[in-house]
């Protein structure tokens, strides 16, 4: 069972935590149990909890009266929503409630389903980037075992891996953009969309993956002279100096620009440097690549 702090639930639900103390109070949906040092803590049934109620409250439902359903009620109500916005969210919800369950056939199978429903473009931006962004603060905050990790990785991969095949390009540009991770990051999922998005785009791609020293980067900048370096940055090891990455860039390739997204972009406050950009959304990547 995973343990989940009331931030891991307000980052997954988008209810604040102020909002889910004043819940706990009134309701009885919720029912933490305590650290021994008095922090609370939720079980995977809590978080499903939370997501269902967070959902249909969003969607028009007050939660007195959610309060009063009983499970089967309420996930009735949650396949009710109509709205495409809400089935999406929904979507995301179940494989959300999937991964915490260890449950991949019904992961893999939510999954098809909106694929043969929408196609692969659809489903990767409006289910596995949501996914990935909403379970990005666990991989960050270690809240998800690893095995959870690596089985939802994998399934997603691979469907990446087919979007990126079976993308055709709308128009052919004359630029080359190298995708790396720095070293000790293995997160590629992030990488992989974005690779999705600029093959969509017609922008050539040299994919060097994760884990890659900079003198490897640094010299396929000289052997290929790309336009620009690209990396989306989820969780990195604890050694990692952010800060530091960004200095060896800028001195080592001070002629090319490096563009970074990803959950690690959010919380970094320093001065960045002058040939480096940040993307923290979806909003921001795709008008980035868009422009090229």
């Amino acid at each position: 069972m995973n343990a989940f702090t009331i931030k891991d639930l307000e980052n997954l639900s988008g209810i604040k935590a102020h909002t889910i103390r004043i819940w706990e109070q009134r309701y009885s949906f919720l029912k933490p149990q305590r650290t021994e040092t008095n922090i609370r803590y939720y079980s995977n049934d809590e978080l499903k909890m939370i997501l269902n109620v967070a959902l249909l409250n969003k969607y028009g439902f007050k939660v007195s009266h959610i309060n009063k359903m009983n499970l089967l009620e309420m996930e009735e109500k949650v396949f009710s929503l109509s709205p495409g916005q809400a089935q999406q969210e929904r979507v995301v919800n179940q494989l959300i409630q999937a991964m915490v369950d260890l449950d991949m056939d019904v992961f893999e199978r939510v999954l098809e389903a909106y694929i043969s429903s929408v196609g692969i473009e659809k489903t990767i931006t409006q289910i596995i980037f949501s996914f990935l962004e909403r379970i990005g603060i666990l991989w960050l905050t270690n809240h998800i075992n690893p095995a959870q990790e690596h089985l939802v990785t994998n399934i997603i991969r691979q469907k990446l891996i087919s979007g990126i095949e079976n993308a055709p390009p709308t128009i052919v540009r004359e630029k080359l953009i190298v995708l790396f991770l720095p070293e000790n990051e293995y997160h590629e999922l992030g990488l992989l969309f974005i690779y999705y998005l600029l093959k969509r785009n017609g922008i050539k791609v040299l994919y060097l993956g994760a884990n890659v020293p900079l003198k490897d980067v640094e010299y396929i900048v000289k052997l290929k002279k790309p336009d620009a370096l690209y990396c989306h940055l989820t969780s990195v090891a604890s050694n990692f100096n952010f800060a530091r990455f960004l200095q060896q860039m800028q001195t080592r390739m001070p002629d090319v620009a490096l563009t970074i997204s990803g959950p690690l972009t959010q919380s970094y406050k320093k001065k960045i440097p002058e040939n480096i950009l940040f993307k923290r959304s979806l909003s921001e990547v795709v008008e980035y690549i868009v422009t090229l």
